[in-house]
């Protein structure tokens, strides 16, 4: 049995202006080898860039028709999100309230 926890995990410590370009090329390949499910709980920086990659990465699911998962976003990531009004389009799971 393949252990999907490890597979989901992207190997990602931080998620910023520095290696968004390196993120966002790791998220899409995972895309391209049939990953939709991304588990952020390794990441421990991040700043506003993250978002632009996360958006990214969900748009190019988008086009594949694929529903990207993004799991385990450290809490630093949710206030982003929520402050850039991205939360949706993040995780569409958080859409409970109302």
């Amino acid at each position: 049995m393949l252990d999907t926890t490890a597979s989901n995990q992207l190997s990602l410590q931080s998620l910023t202006v520095a290696n968004a370009t390196e993120a966002l090329a790791q998220g899409l390949a995972a895309l391209r080898a049939g990953q939709t499910v991304f588990d952020l709980g390794q990441v421990e920086t991040v700043d506003s860039a993250a978002v632009s990659v996360m958006l990214a990465w969900q748009r190019a699911a988008a086009e594949n028709g694929i529903q990207l998962e993004l799991r385990n976003l450290p809490e630093q990531l949710k206030s982003l999100t929520k402050l850039y009004g991205v939360c949706t389009l993040v995780s569409p799971a958080d859409l409970h309230h109302h």
